[in-house]
């Protein structure tokens, strides 16, 4: 017949015939598996749920934020001692360009500041570090507003830290590592494995000299500052302020970073060993901003960024 093909040996020499029944199914599954895949953006495009069109989801986190990197150095103190010019150790200042001893809260509102944003005018001061006598500024300086260490139906009721709140954290005259008093703690950056303490450790040569301070976050509801500039604030017991503090404030927590690595000899505070490292906070934040951040990212638990606005 015209057309046909010859035959081929194959044709002529019949192999027994073979159970073709599980190709079939697995053919036919695979062709309905690449039909139910191709039917998921169809049915993304007729209302079914797309994570990416969602847009990011809302982190669990109570927190806002200020960049505020380093902006002058004097050994004054407006918290410590007002109006004294030179009576304190050397302090590294972040925030407000303008403290020095004479400063008030006046003067810090609305002043030229760091900060991101700049609608931080608070200010933020610790001990300058030394290298070899040598100071050292941080490079990396973010204050972070947070309700951690509360529990969440605490978080709901945490109100705005007041205009012109005055706190100092950890303490200058600490005599050791073992001193309850000294509260910061130093760390590597991107280096886990190296234990934090409250004296300076060794950072490996890809690393950073990090310090951490909490800031206690317990007011007693009256006082912007107190004789030893810490009786008024408190920190929480078991997840909630204690009856003489009863009021719950965002808790601040100084996070520095000093482009310092390998030996830790020759590295100072103008306090003394690194287990003397203490922070003051004096907040000028407009009281609008600092209520608007406090009820949007704290109240809800969210985590926003330095706009006040969920990051």
């Amino acid at each position: 017949m015209l057309g046909r093909s010859p035959r081929t040996s194959d044709e002529r020499h019949p192999r027994p015939r073979r159970n073709r029944r599980p190709v079939v199914l697995a053919v036919l599954g695979l062709v309905l598996t690449m039909l139910y895949a191709g039917s998921a953006p169809a049915s993304a495009e007729r209302g079914g749920a797309d994570p990416a069109a969602a847009g990011p989801e809302v982190v669990r986190v109570a927190e806002f934020l200020a960049e505020c990197p380093y902006s002058h150095r004097l050994p004054d103190d407006p918290i410590v001692y007002p109006g004294l010019p030179g009576a304190s150790h050397m302090h590294s200042f972040f925030g407000s360009r303008v403290t020095n001893a004479h400063t008030d809260v006046t003067d810090l509102v609305g002043s030229a500041s760091t900060c991101g944003p700049a609608v931080d005018t608070s200010s933020y001061w610790v001990p300058t570090l030394y290298r070899n006598d040598q100071p050292v500024d941080p490079t990396g300086t973010t204050f972070y507003y947070l309700g951690e260490g509360v529990r969440d139906d605490v978080i709901a009721r945490i109100k705005p830290l007041p205009l012109g709140l005055r706190i100092v954290a950890g303490n200058a005259k600490a005599t050791g590592v073992d001193d309850p008093s000294s509260i910061a703690r130093w760390s590597c950056l991107h280096h886990g494995e190296v234990n934090p303490s409250k004296d300076f450790v060794t950072c490996p040569a890809d690393s950073m000299l990090e310090s951490y301070l909490d800031f206690p976050q317990c007011w007693n509801g009256k006082d912007l500052d107190s004789a030893d500039h810490k009786s008024h604030m408190a920190y929480p017991v078991n997840g909630d302020c204690p009856a003489s503090h009863p009021v719950p404030v965002p808790k601040l927590r100084q996070v520095l970073r000093y482009p310092v690595t390998g030996s830790t000899q020759g590295l100072r505070l103008a306090s003394g060993p690194g287990y003397t490292m203490h922070g003051d906070f004096f907040n000028a934040w407009p009281e609008q901003e600092m209520a608007r951040r406090v009820a949007n990212c704290i109240n809800p638990i969210i985590k926003c960024g330095a706009d006040g606005n969920p990051s």
